[in-house]
């Protein structure tokens, strides 16, 4: 039973052995199907027992629900530390982006694999939700003054727009090994949108 919550998840040697267990899972994953793993393959990867494995999860299903749910709460903690300029919505869009994306590239190795695996699908799902959260939020602080709203596109329809192809363009970026750096294509994809509000 997992009975680690609270002020425990901080503690310096739980995150260790955690990430132990999360770089162990990573490079099983180039290596098998997510069916084919056990918690036998990932303890002897991550060079622990058995019986501190289910210190902290129950089984591999609750150790990908956790570990989604540590990836989603990192980058919103990125997200959120980001000084606000109330004057440029845009501004902060695009530094939100940056932001986004060199946390990403800092943990490129974990991102590429987790992302581009068909096989586990809950991270991208966790993901993309996220950015649609993101992306919804933004719209209607936007209101009448975005383009999509301009150009009489659904709300929806514009959300599902965004957030797909933001995180389309990331899984591309990094499985190409991530040919431009995260502040030039988070201005790239910037100007996928704000092109339109400049020039309308």
């Amino acid at each position: 039973m997992n009975n680690i919550k609270g002020k425990d998840h901080t503690d310096p040697r739980i995150l260790r052995t955690r990430l132990l267990i999360r770089e162990a899972f990573v490079d099983l994953l180039q290596e098998m199907d997510i069916e084919k793993m056990s918690v036998s393959r990932i303890t002897e990867r991550a060079t622990i027992s058995r019986v501190t494995f289910y210190l902290h999860y129950r089984d591999i299903p609750d150790m990908l629900e956790k570990m989604a749910d540590d990836m989603i709460e990192d980058i919103q903690s990125i997200l959120k530390s980001q000084p606000v300029n109330e004057d440029s919505t845009e501004d902060m869009d695009l530094l939100m982006l940056i932001r986004l994306l060199d946390h990403i590239a800092e943990h490129v190795n974990f991102y590429k694999v987790i992302l581009g695996s068909r096989r586990v699908p809950i991270f991208t799902e966790r993901l993309l939700n996220l950015l649609t959260e993101i992306i919804t939020v933004r719209l209607e602080e936007l209101g009448s003054d975005s383009f999509f709203h301009k150009a009489g596109i659904q709300k929806d329809i514009a959300i599902w727009h965004g957030s797909s192809a933001l995180i389309g363009t990331i899984v591309c970026w990094l499985q190409n090994d991530m040919p431009y750096t995260s502040h030039y294509l988070a201005k790239q994809h910037y100007l996928l949108y704000y092109y339109h509000d400049k020039n309308s």
